[in-house]
Protein backbone atom coordinates (compact mmCIF):
# COMPACT_ATOMS: atom_id res chain seq x y z
CA UNK A 1 0.00 0.00 0.00
CA UNK A 2 1.21 3.50 -0.78
CA UNK A 3 1.96 6.15 1.86
CA UNK A 4 -1.02 8.12 0.55
CA UNK A 5 -3.30 5.13 1.03
CA UNK A 6 -2.11 4.64 4.62
CA UNK A 7 -2.64 8.34 5.38
CA UNK A 8 -6.12 8.22 3.86
CA UNK A 9 -7.11 5.21 5.97
CA UNK A 10 -5.76 6.92 9.12
CA UNK A 11 -7.67 10.10 8.28
CA UNK A 12 -10.91 8.19 7.77
CA UNK A 13 -10.41 6.47 11.13
CA UNK A 14 -10.01 9.88 12.79
CA UNK A 15 -13.16 11.12 11.03
CA UNK A 16 -15.14 8.14 12.35
CA UNK A 17 -13.84 8.72 15.89
CA UNK A 18 -14.82 12.38 15.65
CA UNK A 19 -18.31 11.51 14.38
CA UNK A 20 -18.73 9.09 17.29
CA UNK A 21 -17.70 11.80 19.77
CA UNK A 22 -14.46 10.11 20.76
CA UNK A 23 -11.30 12.04 21.47
CA UNK A 24 -9.53 12.82 18.23
CA UNK A 25 -6.93 15.06 16.73
CA UNK A 26 -9.58 16.83 14.67
CA UNK A 27 -9.93 20.58 14.91
CA UNK A 28 -13.37 22.11 14.77
CA UNK A 29 -13.61 25.70 13.59
CA UNK A 30 -16.79 27.62 14.15
CA UNK A 31 -17.76 31.09 13.06
CA UNK A 32 -20.08 32.95 15.39
CA UNK A 33 -23.07 34.38 13.54
CA UNK A 34 -23.99 37.83 14.82
CA UNK A 35 -27.66 38.65 15.39
CA UNK A 36 -28.27 40.32 12.03
CA UNK A 37 -31.38 42.23 13.10
CA UNK A 38 -29.70 43.55 16.25
CA UNK A 39 -26.63 44.58 14.26
CA UNK A 40 -28.74 46.42 11.68
CA UNK A 41 -30.78 48.18 14.37
CA UNK A 42 -27.62 49.18 16.25
CA UNK A 43 -26.45 50.82 13.04
CA UNK A 44 -29.83 52.53 12.80
CA UNK A 45 -30.39 51.32 9.25
CA UNK A 46 -33.46 50.00 7.50
CA UNK A 47 -33.28 46.60 5.88
CA UNK A 48 -33.00 48.24 2.46
CA UNK A 49 -30.21 50.57 3.61
CA UNK A 50 -28.23 47.75 5.24
CA UNK A 51 -28.66 45.48 2.22
CA UNK A 52 -27.55 48.22 -0.18
CA UNK A 53 -24.62 49.40 1.95
CA UNK A 54 -23.15 45.92 2.36
CA UNK A 55 -24.23 44.43 -0.98
CA UNK A 56 -26.46 41.78 0.56
CA UNK A 57 -29.56 40.85 -1.45
CA UNK A 58 -32.59 42.17 0.42
CA UNK A 59 -34.47 38.82 0.33
CA UNK A 60 -31.38 37.14 1.84
CA UNK A 61 -31.22 39.70 4.65
CA UNK A 62 -34.93 39.28 5.35
CA UNK A 63 -34.52 35.50 5.44
CA UNK A 64 -31.72 35.80 8.00
CA UNK A 65 -33.69 38.19 10.19
CA UNK A 66 -36.84 36.07 10.05
CA UNK A 67 -34.91 32.91 10.91
CA UNK A 68 -35.81 31.14 7.67
CA UNK A 69 -32.14 30.92 6.71
CA UNK A 70 -28.75 31.21 8.36
CA UNK A 71 -25.73 33.00 6.91
CA UNK A 72 -23.11 30.61 5.54
CA UNK A 73 -19.57 30.78 6.96
CA UNK A 74 -18.43 33.47 4.54
CA UNK A 75 -21.46 35.68 5.16
CA UNK A 76 -21.14 35.15 8.93
CA UNK A 77 -17.51 36.26 8.79
CA UNK A 78 -18.52 39.34 6.76
CA UNK A 79 -21.22 40.19 9.31
CA UNK A 80 -18.70 39.78 12.13
CA UNK A 81 -16.39 42.24 10.39
CA UNK A 82 -19.26 44.72 9.98
CA UNK A 83 -20.05 44.39 13.69
CA UNK A 84 -16.42 45.20 14.63
CA UNK A 85 -15.94 48.09 12.20
CA UNK A 86 -15.07 51.48 13.69
CA UNK A 87 -18.17 53.57 14.31
CA UNK A 88 -17.27 56.20 11.70
CA UNK A 89 -17.08 53.66 8.87
CA UNK A 90 -20.21 51.65 9.62
CA UNK A 91 -23.03 51.97 7.16
CA UNK A 92 -20.94 53.80 4.60
CA UNK A 93 -22.13 52.77 1.17
CA UNK A 94 -19.62 50.43 -0.48
CA UNK A 95 -19.07 51.41 -4.12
Amino acid sequence: MTEFGKNLIDALGEAIEHAEGKSTKARVNTVEVPDVRALRKRLEMSQAEFAEAYRIPLPTLKGWEQGRRQPDATAAAFLSVIARMPEETRGVLVK
